[in-house]
């Protein structure tokens, strides 16, 4: 029995654009050409000229803050940002948000514009691709968090343990409690190994990996299952005689009706 570890939710496809004050020249100092190696060779110089410094750095403040007011209420993945059905009314507030910061910029620049465009699709929680996907990403970060610990990586363990932390918001409540407790054993054995110090020698903690690893087993995807079919049990065929005063079976017949 498949169990779903996937919430109903959004699928964004966010772009933000920060056009015009901002010109570049190409120059072409060799044409791309073929050298005796065989290599496809070229070279050019770009210059850039900005016109006006300081409404550029506004508009690149601006665009930032836009993007950021949208990608704050979203899990980013690996296959865009995703964000919880139940959350979508923070998702409409934060895009009019990013609109109007745009706009409250548009008014006021002289040569630069920003645009914000949002595109968002749903995602139904019975959607077999979508839980494959997240699950996938899900295996992978926890992976991370294994390797991590196994080389007493404390980067490795703390960038994973944060990526995964964040596309927790896509899972189910209980999907949610079993990444949970491998991440904070993973954040765990980051600190030890922290506190023992650079160049000490430490013990890779076997317990933190076995976590991470059952973990994992809540998010593998059983490819090509088919359904179980009952046991056919072989047995000693039987000869019987017939009996000769045995009476017909009655055969009813049942007309087939369609329920929609």
């Amino acid at each position: 029995m498949k169990t779903s570890t996937l919430r109903p939710g959004l699928l964004v496809s966010l772009k933000t654009t920060l056009v015009g004050n901002v010109q570049y020249a190409k120059q072409v100092i060799e044409s791309e050409h073929t050298t005796k190696e065989g290599k496809a060779k070229a070279k050019w110089e770009t210059e850039r000229t900005i016109h006006d410094p300081i409404e550029h750095e506004a508009g690149v403040k601006a665009r930032g803050k836009a993007r950021s007011t949208i990608t704050a209420v979203c899990s980013n993945s690996a296959f865009g940002l995703l964000c919880p059905e139940t959350d979508s009314d923070k998702l409409e507030q934060a895009i009019a948000e990013a609109r109007t910061i745009a706009e409250e910029f548009n008014a006021t620049a002289a040569l630069s514009r920003i645009t914000v465009y949002v595109i968002t699709g749903r995602i139904a929680q019975d959607d077999v691709e979508a839980m494959r996907a997240i699950n996938s990403e899900v295996r992978d970060l926890l992976s991370q968090m294994q390797d991590g610990v196994k080389n007493l990586d404390v980067a490795v363990i703390r960038e994973a343990a944060n990526k995964a932390k964040n596309i927790g918001n896509m899972l189910t409540p209980d999907a949610q409690v079993r990444m949970q407790f491998a991440i904070d054993a993973a954040r765990k054995a980051a600190r030890e190994i922290v506190k023992a110090g650079e160049g000490a020698s430490i013990e890779v903690d076997k317990t933190v990996i076995r976590k991470i690893t059952e973990a994992r087993t809540a998010f593998l995807d059983f490819d090509g299952e088919s359904e179980i079919k009952a046991p056919v049990a072989e047995g000693r065929a039987v000869d019987l005689e017939p009996a000769t005063n045995a009476k017909p079976a009655r055969v009813e017949r049942v007309r087939a009706l369609d329920i929609n």
